[in-house]
């Protein structure tokens, strides 16, 4: 299998990502993109660019995009200090799931974790989504806690 390769998002990845999590959102809350829209995500694309703990990527099978995640990484005063490394907006094209890219994908991000000095990585994952449930188990991830939200 070829490798992919990984890379900071830039804005004209934005409406690969943006399309990648809305055909992909179980919940119906992702609008699809819209280049109207193109000016909020861009300031949101800014805000994660200048934050040393957060890093969106895409990921890429040459040279064409396959795969999208972000990482967040965070300080804790628990387990004590030891940083998190959090696991969000996982999205791999449709028809290029089931071909080890999800695992490689999530592998390198594992890897860019510890490398940050992360000594734990967390996800969550909607409830609807079993397979992908399987998936992270497959990759060591163990159901430990339950996930609460509250929007504001």
């Amino acid at each position: 299998m070829q490798r992919l390769t990984y890379r900071a998002a830039r804005a004209a990845d934005l409406p690969f990502i943006i399309s990648l999590a809305a055909e992909d959102d179980v919940s119906g809350s992702i609008e699809p993109w819209q280049p109207k829209s193109a000016p909020a995500y861009e300031a949101v694309l800014a805000e994660i660019d200048a934050d040393p703990h957060e890093e969106l990527f895409p990921a890429e099978l040459d040279g064409v995009p396959v795969g999208t995640f972000q990482l967040t990484y965070l300080s804790s005063l628990t387990r004590p200090g030891m940083r998190r490394g959090l696991v969000e907006s996982v999205h791999i094209v449709p028809g290029r799931r089931n071909n080890g890219f999800g695992s490689e994908m999530m592998r390198w991000a594992i890897e860019r974790c510890r490398a940050q000095g992360c000594g734990i990585v967390q996800l969550t994952s909607n409830k609807q989504r079993i397979d992908a449930h399987r998936f992270y188990e497959t990759l060591g991830f163990s159901r430990t806690h339950e996930g609460f939200r509250l929007f504001l």
